[in-house]
């Protein structure tokens, strides 16, 4: 229903109609950056103001006018331009979602500008790389201008709360923060969000969205069991032809999943041209601490940019656990030489690994749980557990 011809004029008088009859969805449309109606030249008219000014009542007309000037400036490549305009038009809906006491309908127009505004951000960002994530994060305060609008609304009625607009902003700003790289921000508002009565009312597709990041957040804290529950949720919920998707997810999903002692099939991997686990699956279950580092070597730029390149170098202690289980099941003894061990990870390609650094392995693997037992300095021998030496890894997280 967007007007991609005619004049100003009738742009504005149709989307002050569109206004009066609450219609926030047609609404959100006519206001959005990435409608058609951008093209119409005849929106990019020297006198907005002016005209506006005159046809609608405050705060619309504010938010008309910064719109089509955002337009404006889109057009003229000043991406900066853009920005503040966007920014002021975020403001006005700010005022206008104040003015709106008993009703909610213009939500989708709240979720269109602040959409439109984070990327507009990035792509000023894009083109001065030296600001260093400060515009996103200028975005961000925009965003939650918004969000203490919709979080402060206690009306009673479910159906009209402002609150229902609480994830879809929650989510644009965690995907803000995980770009500029402050996560230490998302905890309150993944507080806000797991505290809220309307936590299952939210539509799927942005609890998929929110479980994702969440997923992630919980990765880099080393909490590897929400880690697991939440990009799980993801994963399953996320519509089964949305491969891009699903794919982004299983980055994150397989090496919680490794960590915790699940290792996943090669057909699901080839599935989502994720075969660069593949290798890596097969060294780690057999102790192949060179093939590992082979892996790290060949796939480097994928993990570096998936951000999970520390996450697959802790799968080292997860190959020396099951390296170490090797030797434990071919002495079939509960004493084992220091000296069989290092051997076996000189068999691995560390050459250079002496008793000391052994014995410290084998510490570390100890103090994680990842083997039950302790270390005879005197003798040199690890003793280890008679029941259950080698928990399951999935036990110790």
């Amino acid at each position: 229903m967007a007007m991609t011809t005619g004049t100003l004029n009738q742009y504005i008088q149709f989307v002050e109609r569109i206004y009066r009859t609450g219609q926030g969805t047609v609404l959100s449309r006519l206001l959005s950056l990435r409608d058609e109606h951008v093209a119409n030249r005849n929106l990019r008219s020297s006198d907005i103001a002016t005209l506006v000014e005159g046809n609608c009542v405050a705060p619309l007309d504010e938010i008309i006018i910064t719109h089509l000037l955002c337009v404006k400036a889109l057009y003229m490549q000043d991406y900066m331009e853009a920005y503040n305009h966007q920014s002021a038009c975020v403001a006005s809906v700010v005022r206008l979602l104040q003015s709106q006491k008993e009703e909610n309908w213009s939500l989708p127009l709240m979720y269109t500008v602040c959409l439109d505004l984070r990327l507009v951000a990035q792509k000023v960002e894009a083109c001065n790389p030296q600001s260093n994530g400060k515009i996103m994060e200028k975005a961000a305060e925009s965003l939650l201008a918004c969000f203490r609008v919709c979080a402060a609304d206690n009306r009673s009625s479910d159906y009209e709360t402002k609150r229902l607009g609480m994830l879809n902003l929650v989510n644009q700003l965690l995907k803000v923060y995980f770009r500029i790289n402050k996560l230490h921000l998302c905890k309150p508002l993944i507080r806000a969000i797991d505290s809220s009565p309307f936590k299952e009312q939210f539509p799927l597709a942005q609890q998929i969205t929110y479980r994702y990041f969440v997923g992630r957040k919980a990765m880099f804290d080393s909490d590897y069991r929400a880690a697991d529950e939440y990009l799980s949720f993801a994963f399953q919920n996320c519509h089964r032809k949305s491969n891009k998707n699903k794919r982004l997810i299983l980055t994150y999903l397989v090496p919680v999943k490794m960590l915790l002692g699940f290792m996943p099939a090669k057909h699901l991997l080839q599935k989502y041209d994720l075969l660069q686990f593949w290798d890596l699956v097969s060294a780690v279950k057999n102790g192949d601490l060179r093939g590992i580092d082979r892996v790290m070597e060949e796939h480097e730029s994928f993990f570096i940019q998936a951000g999970i390149y520390l996450m697959v170098e802790k799968l080292k202690i997860t190959a020396y656990r099951n390296l170490f289980r090797k030797v434990y099941l071919a002495e079939n003894t509960h004493q084992i030489d220091i000296a069989s061990f290092q051997a076996a990870l000189q068999l691995m390609g560390q050459d250079d690994v002496d008793s000391d650094e052994t014995q410290c392995i084998v510490a570390n693997l100890i103090y994680d749980g990842k083997i039950k037992g302790y270390i005879s300095y005197q003798h040199k021998k690890v003793v280890v557990s008679k029941q259950n030496a080698f928990p399951p890894l999935s036990s110790l997280y």
